[in-house]
């Protein structure tokens, strides 16, 4: 007879940022298919109410990330912590708006440490945490035109490291995924832009330019992050930390 195993994260608590749809919802959906409870916070309320409905073990937690004094209300006894929500803005240095960068390092930045500061006691005193930092190839490499969103993303690798670090000793593993563009409804807003703004299609705008200089041309599905993200949490997860995994079609191959 074949012995039934529990799912991996059974009797654990996740928290997602960014859930209400793309990354966050794929990965909410696995934590929860691997057993998790699931805190899925958002700013979207109308999405989070969706995903709740159609995931049992999703709690929604409506919260602007850039306000820090709500961020630091969320639940901190969580045994994994996923930072996925992001925002993009694209102008010169010369024209790029000082409030609008502070809100980009807030949310994608601050917010997370801030998320990790109150979570890690809960790990430690479990022997047992995983931070996963949903950061980007632009975590790695970086583009003209997007100071504040590079500058989030390579800060982020930074505290990643540096959670991976301190955490070891107490069993709490923290790394970063790297993809280059995901299907979600941010990028597809950005694809039909830059179509206009050419004068050509919505697939050579992937092709021709968002992905130039990828091998693999193609955009990211949001379920094959949650499957990297699960390989983070799983079973093969605990001697990987510190890491950076790249999901970029070959884009820092050069």
């Amino acid at each position: 007879m074949t012995p039934v195993t529990s799912p991996p994260l059974a009797g654990r608590r996740a928290l997602v940022t960014g859930a209400a749809s793309g990354i966050g919802a794929a990965i909410a959906r696995r934590l929860a298919a691997d057993g998790a409870r699931v805190v899925a916070v958002d700013r979207d309320e109308e999405g989070l109410n969706r995903l709740a409905g159609d995931v049992a073990a999703v709690e929604p937690v409506p919260c602007d990330l850039s306000d820090l004094a709500a961020v630091d209300e969320l639940p901190a006894e969580v045994d994994a912590l996923v930072n996925n929500a992001g925002l993009q803005h694209v102008a010169p240095i010369p024209e790029f708006d000082p409030d609008r960068f502070s809100l980009l390092l807030r949310v994608m930045l601050e917010a997370p440490f801030r998320l990790a500061r109150r979570a890690l006691p809960h790990m430690y005193a479990r022997g047992w945490g995983r931070v996963i930092n949903v950061s980007s190839v632009h975590g790695l490499r970086a583009s003209p035109f997007k100071s504040a969103y590079v500058s989030a993303k390579h800060g982020l690798e930074g505290l990643s490291k540096v959670i991976a670090l301190e955490g070891a000793p107490h069993g709490v593993t923290s790394n970063c995924i790297d993809p280059s563009y995901v299907r979600t409804p941010l990028v597809e807003r950005q694809i039909a832009d830059q179509a206009r703004t050419h004068g050509i299609e919505p697939d050579e705008v992937v092709e021709r330019v968002m992905l130039a200089p990828a091998a693999v041309r193609r955009l990211v599905e949001p379920d094959e992050v949650a499957e990297l993200a699960a390989v983070l949490y799983g079973p093969a997860s605990a001697s990987i930390t510190g890491a950076s995994l790249s999901m970029d079609g070959g884009w820092t191959a050069h």
